[in-house]
């Protein structure tokens, strides 16, 4: 019992906080400091017992008084949102941007040829606080398309971007019109679009979406984005919104809510990314239950998306996850971002999914096991310990320090399929010894997503051993998947 709260304490005191590129990662808000520069937010500070600044984050002029001040000192914007709107903190939404960037600057998918050093994103939502485009446009010079739905929300956001002159030409913000002039997923479908038909399969138990248009329908014919980012609506009801009391962000029910809550809303961008296709480079949205995260990435397999990345967000009280996921065909080599300190691994990709189709097709010639024994193969040729479970279709897989450096420099130039044909007569659980030092270890699978694509997925098995794991052993992970494929 001791073990396993030491255990948990361990993870907790582990986890990230924040992401290394974040302003706010070294040197968090001094309240004391604002307060003595700010008289107006002065007011909200009030000292603790144990001497520290303070403010009571159940009072929403607080919390919207500290956003503004910490964007006027620290990124030298102007900004305010009327009472009741939702009101963002500064240093997580500046995580999200961040990640973001790392995507755009890994090599993971291809860079564009058009426009390279110009990035263009569009904000699902952006609210009358229109933080991600102020952000973006401040920190890194990005342009942006955000879009809202209420007439309060487009109003505050066009005064936000007008009263910073300096970024205002980078942000445009657009109204999502609704009407028979709207064309819709059905309609993509149908045959008004160019895009393929969704392959999302939807249950009794489903809630879908039937609100106003995301993506389909609001991006217009010609346009190119690097990515979209969505702060979507969490909940299903107002009551569920407001279940936590140690906060007041406000929000409206448009901002807040919708029918399936955050389930429903995500599952449509993803039905409207099946129909954009390469119209974004990455589709990423903020997911706010964990639990989601499995649904959300099985509706992905079902489109035949060519990669998925996920990460964890987490500031204070509050935890996030980012997805995203990309059409454009992977490049040979996945390298993971050099992050330093295992403070940080969150913000590592935490794991390689990516889909590739099987000459000749999967259903005429190589099946799952045979990818996966192909695997095996390749990797007890360079010493590391193989256990294949084909009922599973997983196989594990440890290698120490020289096998990373065998594998790696054996495998630049390796056909997944080669083997393929030889291996077909393994068992149905085999293993190979190797060296006893297990540094790292992992597990791949493989997935049958449709007639002659695969997907598969490489991702760390936990345990102590991997606790330590650092961000070179990550990135080993990532490209072996991916060597393998190509």
């Amino acid at each position: 019992m001791g073990g396993n709260k030491n255990r948990k304490k361990r993870r907790r005191e582990e986890r990230p906080t924040i992401h290394p590129k974040n302003k706010y990662s070294e040197n968090p808000p001094d309240f004391s400091l604002l307060a003595s520069l700010y008289p107006s937010f002065h007011t909200f500070v009030f000292y603790s017992s144990d001497g520290r600044p303070r403010i009571d984050w159940t009072d929403f002029n607080a919390t919207r008084e500290l956003t503004r001040v910490l964007l006027l000192h620290d990124h030298s914007l102007n900004w305010w949102i009327p009472d009741g709107q939702l009101c963002p903190t500064v240093p997580n939404r500046s995580n999200y941007i961040h990640w973001i960037e790392d995507l755009l600057l890994s090599n993971i998918i291809p860079k564009t040829e058009i426009n390279r050093d110009k990035v263009r994103g569009f904000d699902i939502g952006t609210g009358a606080n229109c933080i991600y485009p102020l952000l973006g446009a401040s920190l890194l010079g990005w342009s942006f398309v955000g879009s809202d739905v209420t007439d309060v929300a487009l109003e505050w956001a066009e005064r936000n971007v007008k009263d910073n002159p300096h970024i205002s030409e980078l942000i445009e913000i657009r109204r999502v019109e609704s009407g028979e002039n709207t064309l819709s997923v059905e309609d993509s479908q149908n045959g008004r679009s160019s895009g393929s038909e969704s392959k999302i399969q939807f249950t009794d138990n489903d809630t879908r979406y039937c609100g106003l248009p995301i993506l389909v329908g609001v991006v217009r014919d010609g346009e190119k984005f690097d990515f979209c980012m969505c702060n979507p609506p969490f909940f299903e009801t107002m009551d569920e919104a407001g279940l936590n009391p140690k906060t007041s962000c406000g929000g409206t029910p448009e901002e807040m809510v919708c029918p399936g809550g955050e389930r429903a809303f995500i599952t449509r961008i993803i039905e409207d990314s099946s129909v954009l296709k390469q119209t974004f480079r990455w589709y990423t949205t903020m997911v706010g239950r964990k639990s989601n995260l499995k649904f959300l990435i099985s509706k992905l397999r079902e489109v035949g998306v060519s990669i998925v990345k996920t990460t964890e967000f987490f500031q204070g009280q509050t935890c996030r996850w980012g997805l995203a996921w990309s059409f454009v065909p992977p490049v040979k080599k996945i390298i993971s971002l050099h992050v330093a300190g295992k403070r940080n691994l969150s913000f590592m990709f935490e794991a390689c999914v990516l889909a590739f189709n099987i000459p000749n097709g999967l259903q005429r010639q190589y099946s799952a096991v045979d990818v996966l024994q192909s695997i095996e193969s390749f990797f007890c040729h360079n010493g590391a310990l193989c256990n294949l479970n084909a009922s599973s279709f997983t196989i594990d897989i440890s290698a120490s320090h020289d096998h990373c450096k065998a594998i790696l420099k054996n495998g630049e130039h390796r056909d997944i399929f080669a083997d393929c044909e030889d291996a077909k007569d393994t068992s149905q659980s085999t293993s190979c010894l190797g060296l006893p030092i297990n540094n790292l270890c992992f597990r791949i699978s493989v997935f049958q997503q449709a007639p002659g694509t695969l997907l598969v997925k490489g991702s760390p098995k936990h345990g102590d051993s991997q606790a330590s794991a650092g961000s070179k052993q990550r990135q080993l992970l990532e490209d072996w998947t991916v060597m393998l494929l190509i």
